[in-house]
């Protein structure tokens, strides 16, 4: 199963937030995806493989249904099975030249990047884009330190491969994105608890898309 990188499934990212419901999971994947998300991440680390497994079994053919992306986190192993059309790795996870020899130049590799090191490793590694990270204060790691506006646009600029924002993305820090120069600016935005946790996920995936539209580059 090849995947070609389509920058416009990249636009709004969904990020699980690891509670480990495989049922909550779904039901939120089906509503943003209803909503417009083209691009999944399931990072659910308390899940076996085997549970990761049945998972994607289950939500790839809603991502094939709208030529989107289903991305596991870490999980090069399952990755290479051909249940997801790619995973999202780390500083963590297996380093990014050898990740990508496991899950073959067929399949998605993102990177979870901090810096203008790990940016330029991402792309030395082939990796197809890059989750940038904190941009702003997130809930997920409070009192750590963020990159901000200013910052993140400069990396962003350099870069080179895509870069998608990660790290306190709301509809109001949103707004500061018109800050930097188009150059500057990301290619999509990822989420987590703005979308895990709303009341209607459908209805605020498609407001935050509806607010990305003007924001991002290219």
């Amino acid at each position: 199963m090849a995947a070609k990188l389509d920058r416009d499934a990249l636009r709004l990212i969904l990020v699980t937030d690891g509670v480990g419901d495989p049922a909550r999971v779904e039901t939120i994947v089906q509503q943003v995806v209803d909503g417009g998300v083209r691009c999944v991440q399931l990072r659910e680390p308390r899940w076996t493989a085997r549970a990761m497994l049945r998972c994607c079994e289950r939500l790839l053919p809603l991502l094939d249904a709208v030529n989107g992306l289903l991305l596991v986190n870490d999980r090069v192993d399952v990755a290479a099975t051909g249940s997801a059309h790619g995973a999202q790795i780390g500083h963590r996870s297996l380093p990014p030249d050898l990740a990508r020899g496991v899950v073959g130049t067929g399949r998605m590799l993102g990177f979870s990047a901090h810096d203008e090191r790990e940016l330029d490793e991402a792309a030395q590694a082939r990796c197809d884009f890059a989750l940038l990270s904190p941009v702003w204060p997130t809930s997920s790691k409070p009192g750590a330190a963020f990159l901000g506006v200013p910052r993140a646009g400069r990396l962003t600029a350099a870069a080179k491969l895509p870069v998608a924002w990660l790290g306190g993305v709301s509809a109001e820090t949103l707004q500061q994105v018109a800050e930097v120069a188009p150059s500057e600016r990301p290619v999509g935005v990822a989420v987590r608890s703005e979308l895990m946790r709303a009341e209607d996920p459908r209805a605020a995936a498609e407001l935050l898309l509806a607010q990305l539209q003007p924001l991002l580059h290219g």
